[in-house]
């Protein structure tokens, strides 16, 4: 494994380190109440993904949960 020889100076260590940045996440629209949501994931607002609906999925069964 390679080590480097010198230490990193702080001016090189924070411009190498200023490209880590966060990026917004993509929304896209529900096709059924119309609300954002993250791609290729169940609905918040309606608990519906794609044409299926999983807002039984979200609830606890028989005291459990």
């Amino acid at each position: 494994m390679a080590v480097p020889k010198r230490k990193m100076s702080r001016s090189n260590t924070r411009s190498r380190r200023s490209q880590w940045k966060a990026s917004a996440a993509t929304l896209t629209t529900c096709p059924r109440c119309r609300e954002p949501k993250l791609p290729h994931a169940a609905c918040p607002a309606c608990g519906a993904y794609k044409t299926r609906s999983y807002v039984e999925a979200l609830r606890p069964e028989h005291g459990r949960g």
